[in-house]
């Protein structure tokens, strides 16, 4: 499943690109994030509830940031678990100064299998699109002041948030 899209936020690129990989925004901004841990660096386990509809699930897994070119570009390659079946999500991400703000743009190609890969692409794709929404609006708040970030742990096996961090990304 492929999907796009694009986001305008309020900070120049290389602010942006360091919020995007700073682990403690990255807990405090994805929807639905339980759990981060460093697993080394730009690898970290993950857990994170979510669902679509009245498929609802906690999923464990890696996330891994690789192929930087900062500040313009870096590749998110993330696989998870859980009840409800199995993901997984190679996603580019391109950010492009436009005045002091960040176009940041995104395709990702996914693979879902299980219950979850049962409801449909074009189900998938939406909700998919609100989630990425969510973030990046968190993202931004957290760029604007209007949410507090925290200070960024780098150990490895250094748990970064633990439950309760997020709401969960339910739809």
């Amino acid at each position: 499943m492929l999907i796009s899209g694009t986001s305008t936020l309020a900070a120049d690129r290389a602010a942006v690109y360091r919020a995007l990989n700073d682990p403690a925004v990255l807990v405090a901004t994805i929807p639905g994030c339980q759990r981060l841990e460093a697993l080394g660096e730009d690898a970290y386990k993950m857990t994170v509830a979510a669902g679509v509809g009245s498929i609802k699930g906690v999923y464990d897994g890696e996330v891994r940031l690789t192929d930087h070119v900062e500040p313009s570009r870096f590749t998110l390659k993330a696989q998870g678990a859980g009840a409800p079946g199995t993901i997984g999500a190679d996603v580019l991400v391109t950010l492009e100064e436009d005045g002091g703000r960040t176009v940041l743009s995104y395709e990702a190609d996914a693979v879902v299998g299980g219950m979850i890969g049962g409801v449909g692409q074009r189900v998938l794709a939406g909700v998919a699109k609100k989630t990425a929404g969510e973030f990046f609006k968190a993202v931004d708040d957290v760029l604007t002041g209007k949410a507090p970030s925290v200070p960024s742990p780098r150990g490895e096996g250094e748990v970064v948030a633990l439950a309760g961090a997020a709401q969960p990304g339910v739809f």
